[in-house]
């Protein structure tokens, strides 16, 4: 995807586990479709967890992708949900422990068990 690029939200108020499942898309707030896009990027992130053992992943919230404790509801104006983006619910369903940036402490203390 180009840098810089229009903004994206799951579409519908869904979240990154029905787009997984085929029952929700990723659009940009001109409406271009980039699910398939977003889909690939998580793709590549379970992949790379994998091949390096990767056991927890830190994600800043609110993002269609990386978003753990909350995303936007699809509709631009700035409302918040409950949720995870597509990356990780992803990496969760592959079994990495994924914390938000508001989670640095927790994870701390879960690296050191």
């Amino acid at each position: 995807m180009q840098v810089p690029r229009p903004p994206a939200e799951i579409a519908n108020g869904a979240t990154g586990k029905d787009v997984l499942a085929g029952r929700a898309r990723v659009a940009e707030l001109t409406g271009a479709d980039v699910t398939e896009e977003f889909l690939r990027a998580a793709e590549t992130a379970v992949a790379l967890a994998r091949q390096t053992g990767c056991r927890y992943a830190l994600l800043i919230d609110g993002s269609p992708s990386c978003g753990s404790g909350f995303i936007y509801d699809g509709s631009f104006s700035g409302r918040k949900q409950a949720g995870n983006g597509v990356t990780a619910a992803a990496l969760k369903a592959a079994g990495v422990e994924v914390f938000s940036d508001r989670e640095i402490e927790r994870l701390i203390d879960r690296i050191a068990q």
